[in-house]
C-alpha cells in the first residue's frame, strides 16, 4: 500500500510527551533536528516508513459532531501543507494536543517525532505527507569494536530499536476536504483502554473503500455463523467450518459481491439469508457503516481475512481436522459402547 523507495526526509522536529495523570510533563525543542548526516535521515526513513509498507487500511480524518475543521490534526496539517516555513511552530502544537489526549494511565511516555516527507507513494501517487510518531519503549543494546589484540565491548542504555515502530501515522497531502488520506499503526496499545492514538489524537475514520467492504463483509458474515447462527439453527462444528469455506469460496473466485447471488450460493437457506441481511443491518447501524449490496472485491481484503477464517474441527486434544471440501465427505455419529462422540471421513485415496 505505501512504498518509500522515492520518499525524502526533508525535516524533523522532536519533541518529549509525559503523561498529565502521572504528573508528567512536555518538552519542546526549539528548532528541528539538523539532518545534514547522509546516515541518520537513512536511518530516520528506514525507522518511521519500512512498517507502513504492509498496511492496508486507509483512514481519514474526522471529527465526531460532524465539523472536519474541529480536528486539531487537520488543521494544523493544513497549515503546514499550506506555509512550511511554520512547520516547526505547528510540531510543536501537534505535541501539545496529543499530550492533550494522553490521559490514560497506562498511557507511555516517549518522544514524538513530527516529519515532511516528499515522494512517498501511496496507493500508485507519489504525495507530500506529515508523520507524526511516538516511541515509547526503550532498549539496551550491547556495542562490539575492535581495539588492539582483540575486541571491546559497551552498551547503550535507552535506545530505540530502529527495527521497532511504537505508534505512527502517515497525513497525506490529497482529498484535503475529505480528511486526507491516512495511515496508521500502533504496536503496543491495541486494547480499549488505549486506544487514544487513532481515536482521540487523530479521530479516524475508516475510509469506506472496497477494501473495507469486503473486509467488513467477510467480518461480518464470520461472526454471524460463528456466533448468531446457534441462536436459530442447530448447527455442528463441521456444518459451520462448511459455510465458512464456502463463503471464502465465493470472495476468491468473484471479481464483485453481489448481495442476494452470495446469500443464495452459500447461505441457500431463506431463513438463514433473511436472518444475516438483519445481522448485515444492526452492524451498518451500530457502526454508522453504510455496506453496500454490490462492491468489487479486494484480494488484499479476502488475503487477510482467509489467515483468520478457521477451517479446523478440533476434537479434544487428539485430533485436529481440516476441512476444505464437501462436508458431505464427512459424517458425525454417536458410539454408544464407548459413550463418545466420532466422526468418519471418507476419502478414495490417500496423499
Amino acid at each position: 500500500m505505501v512504498t518509500s523507495f522515492e520518499a525524502s526526509l526533508q525535516t524533523i522536529s522532536v519533541h518529549h510527551v509525559g503523561n498529565p495523570l502521572q504528573d508528567e510533563r512536555y518538552a519542546l525543542s526549539d528548532a528541528p533536528i539538523d539532518l545534514k548526516d547522509e546516515i541518520i535521515p537513512r536511518l530516520l526513513m528506514q525507522y518511521f516508513l519500512t512498517p507502513f509498507e504492509k498496511t492496508n487500511e486507509v483512514y481519514h480524518l474526522m471529527h465526531p459532531g460532524g465539523d472536519l475543521h474541529l480536528n486539531e490534526i487537520h488543521h494544523y496539517c493544513t497549515d503546514i501543507f499550506e506555509d512550511k516555513q511554520r512547520f516547526h511552530e505547528l510540531s510543536q502544537q501537534i505535541a501539545k494536543h496529543l499530550y492533550s489526549t494522553s490521559g490514560h494511565p497506562k498511557i507511555k511516555a516517549g518522544e514524538v517525532y513530527i516529519g515532511y516527507f516528499t515522494n512517498v507513494q501511496l496507493e500508485g501517487e507519489l504525495l507530500d505527507a506529515i508523520g507524526i510518531f511516538k516511541s515509547e519503549n526503550k532498549e539496551t543494546f550491547l556495542k562490539v569494536y575492535p581495539q588492539e589484540g582483540g575486541f571491546g565491548l559497551d552498551y547503550e542504555e535507552n535506545a530505540i530499536n530502529i527495527n521497532k515502530l511504537d505508534k505512527g501515522c502517515l497525513i497525506f497531502n490529497v482529498q484535503k476536504e475529505d480528511g486526507y488520506k491516512v495511515v496508521a499503526i500502533d504496536q503496543t496499545n491495541r486494547s480499549n483502554d488505549a486506544v487514544y492514538w487513532k481515536d482521540d489524537f487523530l479521530k479516524l475514520k475508516v475510509r469506506n473503500d472496497n477494501f473495507n467492504q469486503t473486509n467488513n463483509t467477510l467480518s461480518i458474515y464470520k461472526n454471524f455463523v460463528t456466533q448468531k447462527l446457534d441462536d436459530e439453527f442447530e448447527m455442528s462444528k463441521a456444518d459451520k467450518i462448511d459455510l465458512l469455506n464456502r463463503s471464502m469460496k465465493y470472495f476468491k473466485e468473484k471479481d464483485t459481491f453481489e448481495m442476494d447471488e452470495f446469500a443464495g450460493e452459500v447461505l441457500g437457506n431463506d431463513q438463514a439469508i433473511e436472518s444475516f441481511k438483519n445481522y448485515k443491518n444492526q452492524y451498518e447501524e451500530e457502526y454508522d457503516t453504510r455496506i453496500p449490496d454490490s462492491f468489487e472485491i479486494s484480494d488484499n481484503a479476502v488475503k487477510k481475512q482467509a489467515r483468520v477464517y478457521k477451517s479446523v474441527l478440533k476434537l479434544d486434544r487428539n485430533f485436529h481436522i481440516y476441512i476444505h471440501g464437501d462436508k458431505d465427505l464427512i459424517e458425525k455419529g454417536f458410539d454408544d459402547a464407548k459413550a463418545m462422540n466420532y466422526y468418519k471421513v471418507y476419502f478414495k485415496e490417500e496423499e
